[in-house]
C-alpha cells in the first residue's frame, strides 16, 4: 500500500499551512472592522450610496455590516442573536439598488479589501463573495 500524503493548504508558496476557519485565517474581528470602516470612508463621499445610511447611525451600519461579515466568515454569532436571521434582500428592499448602486458599493468594497493586504487565497475568496452578494442585492434596473 502507497503512503497516503494529504494537502496542505498554503498561504504563499513557502509559507504557513492554512488551519482555523476563514475569519480566525484572515486576523478576527479587527480585520473585518479595518475591511468596513475603510468601506464607509469611501461611502461617505458617495453622493449616491450615502443617503441610503442614515447620517446618524453610521457607527451603527458599520457595527451591523461588520458583525454580519464576521458570522458569516466562522466569528461569533452576534449579529443573529441581536438581529435574527440575515435576510438580506429584505433588509435592502427599501432602498433602490440598482447597477450603478451596486458598481459604486464593490468599488468602495474594492479599495476597503485592497488594503487588507490579505494573502491571495483569503483576498479572492473574500471578494468573490463580496461580488455575488452585491450582485444578489439589485432590486431594480431604474435609474
Amino acid at each position: 500500500m502507497s503512503e497516503s500524503n494529504p494537502v496542505t493548504i498554503r498561504l504563499s508558496k513557502e509559507g504557513e499551512s492554512v488551519q482555523g476557519n476563514f475569519w480566525e485565517q484572515v486576523g478576527g474581528r479587527p480585520t473585518f472592522e479595518r475591511l468596513v470602516r475603510a468601506f464607509y470612508e469611501g461611502i461617505r463621499t458617495d453622493d449616491v450610496l450615502l443617503p441610503m445610511y442614515p447620517e446618524e447611525d453610521l457607527e451603527g451600519a458599520i457595527q451591523r455590516l461588520t458583525g454580519f461579515l464576521e458570522q458569516y466568515w466562522g466569528g461569533p454569532g452576534t449579529y443573529s442573536e441581536e438581529r435574527g436571521h440575515p435576510r438580506l434582500r429584505q433588509r435592502h428592499m427599501p432602498f433602490k439598488v440598482n447597477p450603478d448602486a451596486r458598481d459604486r458599493w464593490l468599488a468602495h468594497m474594492r479599495v476597503a479589501v485592497d488594503g487588507l493586504g490579505l494573502s491571495p487565497l483569503h483576498e479572492a475568496t473574500l471578494w468573490a463573495y463580496l461580488e455575488r452578494a452585491a450582485h444578489a442585492m439589485v432590486n431594480t434596473f431604474d435609474d
